[in-house]
């Protein structure tokens, strides 16, 4: 029997720039999760980082550039939790 296989989650970021310190994102209806290039990752919510800001976060990670720049810049703590 086969064992179905388990979606893929995660899209990798394409890194426009070739120097971003995020690595794949996930995106989801409130929030989004990035995991970085050092393997950590963070859950953003609409609640905890502001809709403006998880809306132009998904913007940017679809765009494959300047992400990194805004997570640093505008919502570095502001996430839900840390996963790893």
């Amino acid at each position: 029997m086969l064992t179905p296989k388990r979606p893929k989650l995660f899209v990798r970021y394409k890194n426009l720039s070739g120097d971003s310190k995020v690595a794949k994102y996930e995106l989801k209806k409130d929030g989004m999760t990035i995991r970085f290039t050092d393997h950590t990752v963070y859950r953003y919510t609409n609640q905890t980082a502001g809709p403006e800001n998880i809306s132009k976060m998904k913007a940017l990670a679809v765009a494959g550039k300047g992400l990194g720049t805004f997570v640093e810049k505008n919502v570095k703590n502001r996430f839900l939790r840390k996963i790893r």
